[in-house]
């Protein structure tokens, strides 16, 4: 079989023997056809909100309001979604004082041609439009989150009359799905608040994983901060392998974004078909732009990967590491037994950053080892624990000579971020 797998904004292309194919994990995404076009689900959504009034009347007497949008990181349709939520908006208050405030969390700054790429050019040139620094922000503490840690979160959503957040649903690898809540926490919250919520304890809970909102202490967390943010209204989409919107909700942050979980849950959720090499991706551009995201895409392979086994991930990682402090906790410490248990020693308020991430990288590494294909430098791949290639084809070849067993069997997952795969064992 020959297989197209995205890489970046092209694609690399992989031939598997059939006699040694167990599968190929899919989401149903890629077949469902939406029950119509991306800005007419849109505009369906917003005159039938889930939970709540129309976005018109919740705009009804409100000066400030504040329009959480996603960063450079995220594929959100936000050409589609923005335009008519500030219509109605604007409906409701033909004054209101309207601040899209970009939820970056604790990434890099979005920069002003990410915002046109984003938004398209008028409304990046109109719309007041403010980017959200974790360090530098004003904030407001607003209480104690159910962690223990301080939830200090952006004062223009504080002071806000009416706060509201465009967004997209896909499995999340620790928050279950993303979406709704975390524009908020991660969004625009303070450092201090994303790292006690992001601690070792509540990583490695076995609730914190793909498709997983029930006990999810993650997600418990989020969800208080939103709500105690008064986030009154999302319109969360959920988007095909072109990045399209298939079907959209509106309404309550919670009862709309379990609504959308559920109907994503239905497509993309698939049975493990073990295997000793399981070759996967970060569904390409945007999300594949360094090797931290590239995390997410992984464990979709953990769940399928025979232990002792390897891991093909493909992401092109132009951005290289994607974030100093995850680089350093991998790469200065030769063992990665020795980095795990200095995690899991730390309590709730002593998360340093990207800690989560090297915890969750570290656990699929104790599960397999990683041939990576990317453009990143083969030194950077060295130091992360991986082996560097830069094919498909080869990374096969490696993986083989790896395993040095005959004809080791391979399963295939196209999109590791589209799909929530539910261990065989």
């Amino acid at each position: 079989m020959n297989l197209k797998l995205p890489y970046g904004q092209t694609n690399f292309s992989l031939d598997v023997p059939d006699s040694r194919l167990q599968g190929v994990l899919t989401s149903g995404l890629q077949d469902y056809v939406p029950a119509a076009p991306p800005a007419e689900l849109v505009e369906r959504a917003l005159a039938a909100p889930i939970g709540t009034p129309p976005l018109q009347e919740l705009a009804r007497g409100k000066r400030k309001i504040v329009l959480l949008a996603s960063d450079h990181t995220r594929p959100v349709p936000s050409r589609v979604l923005v335009p008519p939520m500030l219509r109605e908006l604007r409906r409701g208050n033909p004054d209101a004082e309207i601040t899209i405030l970009i939820a970056t969390g604790c990434h890099r700054g979005t920069t002003q041609a990410e915002l046109t790429a984003k938004f398209g050019a008028e409304i990046a040139a109109r719309e007041r439009i403010v980017v959200h620094d974790c360090d530098t922000a004003s904030f407001r503490n607003v209480g104690t989150l159910p962690s223990g840690g301080p939830c200090l979160l952006n004062s223009l959503v504080m002071d806000a009359d009416l706060v509201v957040a465009e967004g997209f649903i896909e499995p999340h690898f620790f928050a279950g799905y993303s979406g709704s809540r975390k524009s908020v926490l991660p969004g625009v919250a303070n450092r201090r608040t994303v790292l006690a919520n992001h601690c070792s304890e509540f990583i490695a809970s076995p609730a914190a994983r793909t498709g997983i909102l029930r006990g999810n202490p993650i997600h418990e967390d989020m969800v208080w901060a939103a709500r105690t943010a008064r986030l009154a209204f999302i319109v969360n989409a959920v988007i095909n392998e072109q990045k399209e919107a298939i079907h959209v909700v509106a309404g309550d942050m919670e009862q709309a974004h379990e609504a959308g979980c559920a109907f994503l849950s239905d497509l993309c959720r698939v049975t493990a078909r073990p295997a000793d090499i399981v070759v996967t991706t970060n569904g390409g551009y945007p999300l594949d732009q360094n090797i931290y995201q590239a995390v997410k895409g992984m464990t979709a392979a953990e769940a399928a990967v025979k232990p002792g086994g390897v891991i093909i991930m493909l992401a092109r990682s132009e951005d290289g590491h994607g974030g100093a402090d995850f680089y350093h906790q991998l790469a200065d410490e030769p063992d990665i037994e020795k980095t795990l248990q200095t995690f899991l020693q730390r309590g709730r308020g002593e998360t340093v950053p990207d800690q989560w991430q090297t915890q969750i990288f570290i656990r699929v590494l104790q599960r397999a080892s990683i041939i990576y294909v990317s453009d990143a430098p083969d030194e950077m791949v060295r130091a992360l624990h991986m082996t560097p290639a830069h094919s498909a084809q080869e990374a096969l070849r490696l993986a083989e000579a790896r395993l040095g067993k005959p004809h080791p069997s391979i399963t295939v997952i196209p999109d590791g971020v589209a799909v929530i795969v539910d261990s065989a064992e």
